[in-house]
């Protein structure tokens, strides 16, 4: 009797031990939700000011760290910043071992592309936080040079312009996968829609579609950027964040396009804000 006793007692505190790891991480993620918005809408303020003065701060995460540690107290909220990122990074790594929410969130390709994520939001919380503990040259590099210096070292590989060029296509490809995702609005599947007031289903689900679109765009066009620099053999081609958001300033729509899509990626900045309140994570 006084064994099963001890069963129970034991198996209680592992349920109550795995929910309050469960709460510890649904926290993480939200904060690394937070994090991620704040990206996004920095990036899009300074693309539309580049958009109507044609200079101005890079548009691209290394500008939005540049633009936080600028500001009164910049330190304090960059290692806040940070530590947010890392938190989705966590919660990335979480669904990669442990599977997503959802019934088919055990599938070998979700936990895969979570992975994936861990990978990059990872490297992204490193470079807020080595910036914020003083190396400035981390985190607030220019993406356009980071993006030129990795496709000339690649290029100069055996079998280079394949691997460029598969590159390109591949986020290409992703970009493409986001914006139709998000004209689908399948997100809203991963959010809990019936706990938002009417007015709030159609904000979120507006700021979710529109924004994601304008970041699939951005991918997209990058992507199409590294695979001409691969069939030319032209590092120069590559473009980074920045560079391919001032491009698009260049074509027959002018400034209003870059402007266009710099209130779509300040939407997604704010839909990353909803999705911390009301994603199911």
């Amino acid at each position: 009797m006084a064994t099963g006793s001890a069963s129970a007692t034991t198996g209680g505190l592992g349920q109550v031990h795995r929910a309050a790891n469960g709460r510890a991480v649904a926290a993480a993620a939200r904060a690394g939700f937070v994090g991620r918005g704040v990206i996004y809408a920095l990036i899009g303020v300074l693309s539309l000011r580049i958009a109507f003065t044609g200079g101005g701060r890079q548009a691209d995460r290394g500008g939005a760290v540049a633009e936080i540690a600028q500001k009164p107290f910049g330190t304090v909220l960059l290692w806040l910043l940070g530590i947010a990122l890392a938190g989705m990074a966590l919660w990335r790594l979480s669904e990669a071992v442990f599977g997503q929410a959802g019934p088919d969130g055990g599938k070998p390709g979700r936990r895969a592309m979570a992975a994936g994520r861990f990978c990059f939001y990872g490297f992204v919380a490193y470079s807020v936080l080595s910036y914020a503990a003083g190396d400035k040259g981390s985190g607030s590099g220019s993406s356009d040079k980071n993006s030129q210096d990795v496709t000339a070292k690649a290029l100069a590989w055996p079998g280079g312009q394949w691997i460029v060029g598969v590159a390109g296509a591949a986020v290409a490809a992703a970009g493409i996968w986001i914006a139709v995702r998000a004209l689908l609005r399948r997100f809203e599947k991963h959010l809990r829609m019936s706990a938002m007031s009417q007015r709030t289903r159609k904000v979120v689900s507006f700021f979710g579609m529109f924004g994601g679109t304008a970041r699939g765009v951005v991918f997209a066009t990058a992507g199409c950027f590294a695979i001409a620099a691969a069939v030319r053999h032209r590092p120069g081609k590559a473009k980074g964040m920045d560079d391919t958001l001032r491009t698009f300033a260049d074509t027959p729509a002018g400034p209003w396009l870059l402007a266009l899509i710099a209130v779509g990626l300040m939407s997604f900045g704010a839909f990353s804000w909803a999705s911390a309140r009301w994603r199911d994570v």
